[in-house]
């Protein structure tokens, strides 16, 4: 089945997404920090099950093609990604749909569930944390500067938009998201997560370099019923390094 690619107008903005099956069951993949689909779920896009699935990845505002507008960090922006995420899948016209989130975007997707929750039908995190610690704001500070990120990882945010904005925006996202460590428990959304009812699927790399794995066990704890997988080798991006073996964990969840 082929991609289509598009854009909707969405809360004032136009935001831009990717589309592909035809399943009776309506998935939206939220990317990371700076990512959109194109950059962040290659392998998701292409290999996911599309007589099970509707596969819907978006650039969340100011990321990937979702630009204008710029992209900024006010003290709401995740709540802002989830309520722009949920109405692009209801502008699209999907009822109820799992929400797959990586990273920021499984930040964004807890939020999301908690606050939309007859709305969403499964949601798998992985790489997301409920809350900035100082050990985190450390890690962050790390990589502020994305000169010195690894050539790999690098070229793609920099063809996709420029130098100049990609530098600008890891610069601001490291600030805007260290704003949370300032507050007594560091919440993100830790008091939204006993709302979330619906059924939960928490995957984590043991090896993963941005997110310390008490952030993935914390979510576990406080989401009833939720089911926590620990892969040994899986570093930030396991969903693409070890795609077959994701793709699989994850269809087998939402089926």
């Amino acid at each position: 089945t082929s991609i289509t690619s598009a854009k909707i107008q969405v809360n004032g903005v136009h935001l831009h997404y990717q589309q592909t099956g035809e399943g009776n069951h309506a998935v939206l993949l939220l990317p990371g920090m700076l990512g959109c689909g194109q950059t962040d779920f290659g392998p998701q896009l292409k290999s996911m099950n599309k007589k099970l699935f509707t596969i819907v990845a978006w650039d969340p505002r100011g990321y990937g093609q979702s630009i204008p507008p710029s992209r900024d960090f006010p003290p709401d922006f995740f709540e802002r990604d989830a309520k722009d995420a949920v109405d692009l899948m209801q502008a699209l016209k999907f009822k109820k749909f799992s929400l797959l989130g990586w990273s920021d975007g499984g930040i964004t997707a807890l939020i999301a569930a908690a606050k939309y929750p007859t709305l969403i039908h499964k949601l798998v995190v992985w790489g997301a944390n409920a809350s900035v610690t100082q050990e985190d704001v450390r890690i962050y500070n790390g990589i502020r500067d994305v000169s010195k990120w690894s050539e790999k990882v690098k070229k793609p945010l920099e063809e996709l938009y420029g130098h100049k904005y990609f530098a600008k925006t890891c610069e601001a996202w490291v600030d805007g998201i260290s704003r949370f460590a300032e507050k007594s428990d560091g919440s993100i959304c830790q008091e939204l997560l006993p709302d979330i009812k619906c059924p939960t699927f928490i995957i984590h790399g043991e090896k993963d370099p941005l997110v310390p794995r008490a952030h993935a066990e914390y979510i576990h704890k406080h989401i009833k019923g939720s089911q926590l997988l620990l892969m040994p080798e899986g570093k930030h991006n396991l969903h693409l390094r070890f795609a077959e073996d994701f793709n699989r964990q994850v269809e087998d969840f939402l089926h």
